[in-house]
């Protein structure tokens, strides 16, 4: 059983920044992909922003040079700074860790940029 806490979110101005956090919980060892995914209303979830074998990072096109993602798997858990946010950053951000073929997601957690 894997399960993902996360922290953070909440409401920002644009232009401001903000870092998620999110701790897994349960039989996870080695390498694995942590990560964040994102959605829209009405849109399916999409990705943010993955780390996996150990430092390698892949951005969606939108948020590449303005978010950073930290995964510490001997630690289980994996941060999101988002800065230079943007009205369309708004969305439920979901914390995600992809193990033996499986992608597990947390419960969630909104970000809203105001402009």
């Amino acid at each position: 059983q894997i399960q993902l806490i996360e922290s953070g979110g909440g409401s920002v101005q644009a232009g401001g920044s903000m870092r998620l956090s999110c701790t897994a919980h349960g039989n996870l060892f080695g390498f694995y992909p942590m990560g964040w995914y994102r959605q829209f209303p009405g849109k399916e979830r999409e990705m943010v922003a993955v780390q996996s074998r150990g430092t390698m990072r892949i951005y969606a096109d939108a948020v590449q040079g303005r978010f950073f993602v930290d995964a510490d798997v001997a630690k289980k858990t994996v941060d999101l700074q988002m800065d230079s946010l943007k009205p369309e950053d708004t969305a439920v951000y979901y914390c995600i860790v992809e193990w033996r073929g499986t992608r597990f997601y947390g419960q969630g957690t909104r970000v809203t940029v105001s402009s």
